[in-house]
Parts: C-alpha cells; structure tokens; sequence
C-alpha cells in the first residue's frame, strides 16, 4: 500500500508537469490503461493519481468521455484570475518585508534570465523562466501555506498563463514589470510590490479579450445557458 501512495505520488507530479507544460492539454483524455503502460505501473496508482488531480481541479470526469484534463468556463477563467492576482499581490507584499538578502540575489538572478530570454521571442522559454521567478517570490513570503495555495492556482491557470504570453508584446511588457516588482522588494515596499504584482498577473478588459482571441479550441468550455 505504501509503495502504491509513493508511485501514485509520484504520477501526480509527471502529471502536473505534462499539463502544465502543454503536453497534455485541456480535453485530452486519461485512460487508466494507457497510463499504467506509459508508465509502467498497475492501474492503482494512476487511478489514486487522477483522483488527487480531480481534487485539484486540473482533471475532471466526463460523462461518456471518462477523466480529461479539465477545462473551464470564461467565467471561471476571469475568476480565477482574480484569485491568483490577489495570492500573488499577498506573497509579493510578504515577500518585500521578510525575504532575506542572499534571496533577493536569487530573484534577481531569475530577473536576469527573463530579461535575457526575452531577447530570443521564446515565449514557451520564457514562461519557464517567469515560472521561476514567481516561484522564488512565493518562497520569499515565508508563508508555506500560502505558497501552496498559490501554487495551486497557478498549476490550474498554467495552460492559460502560458497562452497570455504569445500576446504581441507580452513577453516584453511582462518582463518590465518584473523589473518593477524586484525593485519594490528589494527595497522593502511592500503595498508598492503587492500592488505592481496584483496588476502583472490580473488579465481583463483588452488583456482579456486577447488570450480568449488566442485560446485554441477545446481549452475552454462554454458557458452555461
């Protein structure tokens, strides 16, 4: 049994990985079978596995479809959004007050890589990068709960994050609001560095209509009628 909750653990990490990255996304069906072949593991596991995703939201079950990596409504997207701008905004502002200095080398170091990336029009480069970055501001807070949960949230908005970024002159815009929040931490201002972080991740009005304009289809389900 122990052995069965470590491999199903370890699943949830490949997983998470797969859809956060693009490799399986949004509708792409679960099938347990192939899974416990790609894998190389019985069926247990992957169906523990599936069953934490679901808990996360980042796998549903269909009717007459079976499990698929989820996908969710516009109004849910505009929601979560909300929710990971204000997560983020709330690290950011502990962050300002509690990371220590070897730490803000650290983000600067990530600022650095950003900026250098951004050089290259990569924007799936860049979003690995700008992961990195927003992960260490996470770790920064000193709040574990709240990293998880923002992490959370993120891991379930990745697809769309990751999407945002093929915006004509996102990868460059964000990458200046990087250097914006790193300073507000840097020197401590944390409203300042929650507020520059709060509208950094925030997506609406014109910023809104351009990832619905370049979600493929699939990634979002309609609205209810």
């Amino acid at each position: 049994m122990a052995q069965n909750g470590k491999l199903a653990t370890d699943l949830v990490q490949k997983l998470e990985r797969d859809i956060v990255t693009g490799v399986l996304k949004p509708g792409d069906k679960l099938d347990e079978r192939s899974l416990s072949e790609r894998f190389g593991v019985s069926r247990t596991p992957v169906r523990e596995a599936l069953q934490t995703l679901a808990g996360s939201g980042l796998v549903a079950t269909m009717p007459r479809r079976g499990t698929i990596v989820a996908s969710i409504t516009v109004a849910e997207l505009i929601e979560m959004f909300e929710v990971m701008a204000e997560l983020e905004a709330m690290c950011a502002r502990l962050a300002a007050r509690r990371m220590p200095r070897v730490d803000i080398d650290n983000l600067i170091a990530l600022a650095n890589e950003c900026s250098a990336l951004q050089e290259h029009a990569d924007a799936d480069a860049y979003y690995e990068a700008n992961v990195r970055f927003h992960e260490a501001i996470y770790a920064g807070c000193r709040n574990s709960f709240l990293e998880r949960q923002t992490k959370n949230v993120r891991n379930r908005l990745a697809p769309y994050r990751r999407l945002q970024l093929h915006r004509p002159g996102r990868v460059k815009k964000s990458n200046n609001e990087h250097a914006d929040i790193l300073s507000a931490i840097s020197n401590g201002e944390a409203d300042i560095a929650g507020k520059l972080m709060q509208q950094h991740v925030a997506v609406q009005g014109e910023a809104l209509n351009d990832l619905l304009a370049i979600v493929p289809r699939g990634y979002l389900e309609p609205l209810a009628s």
